[in-house]
């Protein structure tokens, strides 16, 4: 009598959104078990807008600002963008930490496409981003900016677009290194200097002229204006930006650009650079 046939094996792959949502929830789970990096990303830039908004207060005023408007205010937009690259930069550090731990392999080897590894790194940190970035937004009318539902709506899409740049470019960097050290030298010589020079800081008319040439260029400065605008509900509280538009657009366009790069660098065989 002969032995009864096996069962068939199931050919069916796993289901592309249920990896996605699966490694999204697994960053969301990752980056709050580590307080400090919550500290980190949220608490460093509320420190500092407190310390250099107080520090500075009426000593330093944009000409176009109106005669209401201090530096705290001012700054305000400034900070929950950093709040959004503090929060990314601690996120991707988790892409090195999976490769040490042996975690990054056994997805890469899963029967799954590789964009299912970036696509839910890169959703949880923009969920991240986004959330600590809006929680932030709600102190808004502390320095006298009035928030309305419509407004709000306005603002949570133009942080999501700036969040899921700023994770992109920060799976890019620390794809390609091993090192959790490395990947700090490198965020900090890249991700803040943009930061420092997208009109956080200082707006572009006071600036020299290499400065504002530099600020033209930078994408972090259409994201600045962008929200600018969006809190302000106009084409620019300062009257020195873009239009709020065209700096949508060019934000859109540079989230999408940093997608498409960790997308690509995810493509390229994985190996162990030395940051």
């Amino acid at each position: 009598m002969s032995p009864p046939a096996a069962p068939p094996r199931s050919t069916a792959r796993p289901s592309f959104w249920l990896a996605v949502g699966t490694l999204w929830w697994r960053e969301l789970l990752h980056f709050y078990r580590h307080r400090s990096r919550v500290l980190g990303a949220l608490g460093t830039p509320v420190v500092f807008w407190l310390l250099i908004g107080s520090g500075i207060g009426t000593s330093f005023r944009p000409a176009a600002a109106s005669a209401q408007m201090n530096y705290l205010e001012f700054f305000f937009p400034g900070t929950v963008i950093l709040i959004l690259l503090f929060t990314s930069i601690f996120d991707m550090m988790s892409v090195i930490e999976d490769r040490r731990e042996g975690f990054l392999l056994s997805v890469l080897v899963a029967p799954l496409p590789r964009s299912c590894l970036v696509l839910g790194k890169m959703l949880g940190g923009t969920t991240l981003a986004l959330a600590q970035g809006l929680l932030f937004v709600f102190l808004a009318p502390a320095v006298g900016i009035e928030l309305q539902p419509l407004r709000l709506l306005l603002v949570a899409g133009v942080l999501f677009l700036i969040a899921f740049a700023l994770a992109g470019v920060g799976f890019v960097l620390a794809w390609q290194l091993d090192s959790v050290q490395g990947f700090h030298g490198v965020a900090n010589l890249f991700l803040i200097p943009l930061w420092l020079l997208s009109g956080a800081l200082f707006p572009p008319a006071g600036a020299s002229g290499w400065v504002r040439w530099i600020m033209k260029v930078n994408p972090l400065t259409y994201a600045h204006e962008a929200l600018r605008a969006a809190l302000y509900w106009n084409a620019g509280a300062l009257g020195e930006g873009p239009p709020l538009g065209p700096a949508v657009g060019v934000t859109a366009a540079f989230a999408l650009l940093a997608g498409a790069a960790a997308f690509w660098v995810a493509s390229r065989p994985l190996t162990g650079n030395s940051g």
